[in-house]
């Protein structure tokens, strides 16, 4: 077991959920910033900001998720995990 280790940042989960959050931080900006007359033209529902806040919790649940269940990567390359 000690020939394992995690992939970590280069998982593509953590790629995914920084991608993601980046976006929903400026969507929630966007959304904390808007113009009520913007807001009023979706009938009242600011959609930056709850479209900004689901991609900042769907983030932090690829970045737990990733956390809890990491991938697990042979050490050396060159061996298969029958060796």
């Amino acid at each position: 077991m000690a020939d394992k280790q995690k992939a970590g940042a280069f998982d593509i989960r953590v790629v995914i959920a920084a991608l993601i959050g980046v976006y929903g931080l400026v969507l929630t900006i966007l959304g904390i910033i808007a113009d009520p007359a913007e807001v009023a033209k979706a009938d009242g529902l600011n959609i930056n900001l709850w479209g900004g806040i689901g991609m900042l919790v769907f983030a932090a649940l690829f970045v737990l998720w990733s956390r809890l269940r990491p991938i697990v990567v042979p050490a050396d390359p060159d061996k298969t995990p029958a060796e």
